[in-house]
């Protein structure tokens, strides 16, 4: 036993741009969430795979980003 948590189907997922999105190319995610799981990807190329993360730790990352 790994210690892992399977990670739930992506298919499907209702995407949204990061609110901080100017819209002119640069650097932009996408996320969407899931009970349980934030996934986030590169919103200028979405074929390439994403990151999967419980809530708890996008919760820590984001508060610590907006510090």
């Amino acid at each position: 036993m790994s210690g892992e948590k399977a990670r739930p189907d992506t298919g499907d997922l209702a995407w949204f741009k990061s609110s901080y999105s100017a819209g002119d190319g640069g650097q932009c995610v996408e996320v969407a969430v899931r009970p349980g799981w934030v996934h986030v990807r590169d919103s200028k190329d979405t074929s390439r795979p994403g990151l999967t993360v419980e809530c708890s730790a996008w919760t820590a990352f984001v508060e610590f980003a907006e510090a």
